[in-house]
């Protein structure tokens, strides 16, 4: 127990580290120089950034957009995990289903989700239905994919146990798949989270007037550098947060699958 204590000081005070070096960087880097005059310091930004969060950039604060941004995120993200994992393990456990679905699949995987945005306009309208679709697609292929290669990975020393007691293709599905593709649904789900949240940008570009992508967009349309710090900064730390909370329900239902458990 000390000794992993002692990592977990160890992996923190690295993070402080690495944070404060990129932050001297970016300090030494704008101070007095060409670089400075395009962008701002540091304590410029958070200065901006702590004021936004009690003064209205638009309609709301940084914190109010930040909450919108993240709704549209969990919205679609959900949706996509729901339907992509259930896809991703039909198509890896019934031949059938891979051989319907997996050419489709196969075709749309590769197109990034920004190349969707015409077609989600024309498809849905103005309203909120296109940024759902485009963080939808963002985070669906990593889904699938991993969902996919759980189901094939699965031991088939297992299979044909189960199958000499008598065990159904249902069976097998609910009570051996599934659980031995877990650990890979999760990777899937991680990706596909960071994927989301960076599609954000991209969702709110569809005629918004409010979220994070909105303020860094009407930042770059007004030249203020600080607005856009700021915005990419809470994106960072939602983000960030994000990710961490998603590491803590993996360890928290993927235990038994770490090494010495």
């Amino acid at each position: 127990m000390k000794l992993e204590r002692k990592e977990k000081v160890g992996k923190f005070l690295a993070a402080v580290f690495a944070i404060l070096l990129f932050l001297a960087l970016w300090k030494s880097a704008t101070m007095g120089t060409e670089l400075g005059a395009l962008i701002p310091g540091p304590e410029a930004v958070l200065k901006k950034l702590i004021e936004s969060t009690y003064t209205n950039i638009g309609k709301h604060t940084i914190i109010q957009h930040s909450i919108i941004s993240l709704r549209r995120v969990l919205v679609a993200y959900l949706a996509a995990c729901g339907s992509g994992v259930l896809l991703g393990l039909l198509m890896g456990w019934y031949p059938k289903m891979e051989a319907i679905f997996m050419p489709l699949f196969g075709i749309i995987r590769p197109i990034p989700p920004i190349a969707w945005t015409s077609l989600a306009i024309l498809w849905f309208g103005l309203g909120e239905m296109p940024k759902y679709f485009i963080i939808f697609i963002a985070a669906f292929a990593n889904v699938v994919i991993n969902a996919y290669d759980g189901a094939k990975s699965v031991d088939m020393t297992l299979i044909g146990c189960a199958r000499m007691l008598g065990a159904k293709d249902n069976q097998l599905f609910f009570k051996i798949v599934m659980p031995a593709a877990v650990p890979y649904i999760f990777a899937g789900l991680q990706i596909a989270l960071s994927n989301s949240w960076a599609a954000v940008i991209a969702a709110e570009m569809v005629r918004s007037s409010e979220g994070l992508g909105w303020v860094i967009i009407t930042g770059m349309t007004v030249n203020n550098m600080e607005q856009i710090f700021s915005g990419i900064v809470m994106i960072g730390m939602i983000g960030l947060l994000l990710a961490a909370v998603m590491r803590r329900i993996e360890a928290g239902l993927c235990a038994w699958n770490k090494s010495g458990v």
